[in-house]
């Protein structure tokens, strides 16, 4: 990786990759309250771990993780390692979605099928989401000490099979847990924000004791924006400058450079007209105690900001990781595509401050498989076209 001074543009993603169609049955099955072996689904994440690495590493990919392919969604994987959260029936009434602005021009679309399938995730072939939402009832305990350590028992064991220069394991950022969590039980936002980095620091620990790096999955610090259309920019930049805070309550102790933030803009399939812009943000981005920050880049409306990093510094020991293929078009992005991306960042950072990355999952959100894993090849492609031509 960039420590190491590779003399060239390391690769990696951002996280989800393709769940086997068995595996994906076990966990519906699992999700949706019917019988299904303990056994036999911990035996198939395992698998599932090790064929994911050896995919990534066939593709080319640096940096690999578990393809988080035992995880059904964030949603119910926090529910099932924070105790004091309850599971009601009906719609959450806290906020607006995801796509709150965009809504109001466009809402016809959003009741598309195209937006409908791409919302649950295109890939894993998940049933629609059952109306119900998650309250926090009581005191944030994290107990997934076990679930935790079956991630990184399945991914060390991969990597015994497959050696990588580096890997990761994803969690979620206490930010974006509040964007589907209720409270009920803490007297304010801050308390309330502040529980849930302490139930998470135990899993980041975790991770970071294990020897993988970290990686924190936070939509919030971007996609909140459309969840409050009610803020001016000057109030949204106030309410995710305390989401921060919490979140680097949730790290501390823990070593900057084991750590990589990923941010997007929701990363649904969807008109994203009225995403906030990356310069309103990128500054708040930068407070997060992190050695690498990986930025949805290459979808049509955020790939013009590259340009950002010409007016806001990165500190000299922080690392870019945009998202140079993307999830919003099945199209195989050209390998001489991807290089161009790579090397705009690279003319504004510099070369040895550039790791090729994705704009978000591919697994859940590419239309087939073959997909997914074409796009981390020509990522590999494109970040060794550019290092040729960066690296004479």
């Amino acid at each position: 990786m960039p420590e190491a001074n590779l003399h060239r543009i390391p690769v990696t993603h951002a996280g989800a990759l393709p769940r086997p169609d068995a595996l994906r049955d076990l966990v519906n099955a699992r999700e949706a309250g019917l019988p299904f072996d303990d056994a036999e689904l911990a035996a198939a994440v395992k698998q599932a771990t090790t064929g994911v690495v050896a995919q990534q590493r066939a593709c080319g990919v640096d940096s690999v993780n578990d393809g988080e392919v035992g995880k059904f969604s964030w949603f119910l994987y926090v529910h099932s390692r924070i105790q004091g959260i309850q599971e009601l029936p009906g719609p959450s009434t806290a906020h607006g979605g995801i796509n709150g602005r965009d809504l109001a021009e466009f809402a016809p679309y959003f009741d598309t099928p195209d937006y409908q399938v791409s919302r649950r995730g295109r890939g894993y072939g998940a049933a629609p989401a059952p109306v119900t939402h998650m309250e926090c009832t009581g005191p944030l305990v994290y107990a997934g000490h076990a679930a935790v350590q079956a991630d990184i028992q399945n991914l060390r064991a991969a990597l015994q099979q497959h050696p990588a220069p580096d890997a990761f394991l994803p969690a979620i950022a206490p930010g974006a847990i509040e964007h589907w969590l209720t409270n009920r039980h803490y007297p304010n936002d801050e308390a309330f924000l502040f529980a849930i980095a302490d139930a998470l620091h135990a899993e980041y620990q975790a991770i970071v004791d294990a020897g993988f790096r970290l990686q924190i999955d936070d939509p919030d610090l971007a996609d909140g924006w459309q969840i409050y259309p009610s803020m001016s920019v000057a109030d949204y930049q106030r309410h995710a400058a305390l989401r921060i805070e919490a979140l680097n309550h949730a790290l501390r102790g823990i070593p900057a450079d084991r750590v990589r933030l990923h941010m997007c803009w929701g990363s649904y399939r969807g008109p994203h007209k009225y995403d906030i812009p990356l310069a309103d943000v990128a500054p708040l981005i930068l407070r997060v105690n992190t050695g690498q920050y990986a930025i949805e880049a290459s979808n049509p409306r955020h790939e013009h900001e590259w340009t950002v990093w010409r007016d806001v510094k990165l500190p000299d020991d922080k690392v870019l990781v945009p998202g140079v293929v993307g999830h919003v078009t099945d199209t195989i992005e050209h390998p001489e595509l991807v290089a161009q991306r790579l090397e705009r960042y690279a003319s504004v950072v510099g070369r040895d401050r550039v790791i090729a990355g994705t704009d978000c999952g591919l697994g859940p959100r590419t239309a087939h498989e073959s997909i997914c894993w074409a796009k981390l090849q020509t990522l590999a492609e494109g970040a060794a076209i550019a290092s040729k031509r960066l690296w004479p």
